[in-house]
């Protein structure tokens, strides 16, 4: 009897309302609502200030339109920023 107890207040968790934090961990596919963990990102040259697109999960090498320097470049999972680069996250 003890032992329901305890596992019913470990098991105790609501479903329906989880915490955004929680969602965020979860796996895309397996959230409340399926969302892409990638997205496109406004990236601006530290040379000419130029703004260029990038997707942040890119799996080439972005060249800056204006002067054809890096701006990114692929990893594993997402492209990592050159050092200087700012960027802005685009709404959809």
């Amino acid at each position: 009897m003890l032992i329901r107890i305890i596992l019913n207040q470990i098991l105790a968790k609501d479903l329906l309302h989880p915490s955004p934090e929680e969602e965020k961990r979860r796996h895309k596919k397996k959230r409340l609502v399926q969302s892409p963990n990638s997205y496109f990102m406004d990236v601006k040259c530290p040379g000419c200030y130029k703004i260029t697109t990038v997707f942040s999960h890119a799996q080439t090498v972005v060249l800056c339109v204006g002067c054809s320097t890096v701006l990114c470049q692929p990893t594993g999972g997402k492209a990592r920023l050159t050092e200087g680069c700012s960027f802005r996250r685009k709404q959809h």
